[in-house]
């Protein structure tokens, strides 16, 4: 009865440990510093990088993205141009947590700032590009209003908003807003 008893006593500190461990917050000084400079909610950085690499600084996608924020080549170099033309960094250099982080957050404020911070049509535009959710939104069947998606047509597309959504959702109810 006492094992019982304190395993009752222990269920919600043990769920929101098991919680923390699936959703992590790796590299918290680079995400909680570049959200404080672009403006944005460390969470949805954290949701971010769990989709796209689950953490892993390593990672490389089959289109050759890189990094925990999994940037390609020509989007690295684009914004390289716009925050660090002066760096000497280079495509190798977003295998680096703070650099990944850095990019991958300055995309992420610009696709928000430019699909009116409408979280969904952001994210598809992180994984598709701003050329495909742009020609989505000149459909009327994908919008009702021109500038945020209402459907995404795309099964890989529906899919990682669906993630990012529910992540984010899940960092929140865990960690706060």
């Amino acid at each position: 009865m006492l094992i019982l008893t304190l395993v009752i006593v222990q269920l919600p500190q043990i769920l929101r440990q098991v919680q923390e461990w699936r959703y992590p917050r790796c590299y918290a000084a680079e995400v909680e510093g570049w959200a404080a400079a672009y403006d944005l909610d460390p969470l949805l950085i954290y949701s971010f990088i769990h989709t796209e690499s689950s953490f892993d600084p390593e990672a490389e996608s089959s289109v050759g993205a890189r990094g925990l924020m999994q940037m390609t080549e020509e989007t690295f170099y684009w914004i390289k141009s716009k925050i660090a033309p002066d760096e000497a960094l280079n495509f190798d250099s977003l295998y680096d947590p703070d650099c990944s982080i850095r990019f991958g957050a300055y995309y992420l404020k610009l696709c928000l700032e430019r699909y009116g911070g409408d979280i969904a049509t952001a994210a598809a535009a992180y994984h598709s590009g701003w050329g495909t959710v742009d020609a989505l939104l000149e459909n009327g069947q994908y919008t009702r209003d021109g500038t945020i998606l209402a459907e995404f047509p795309y099964t890989q597309m529906a899919h990682y908003v669906q993630k990012i959504l529910e992540r984010y959702q899940c960092y929140t109810e865990l960690y706060g807003s």
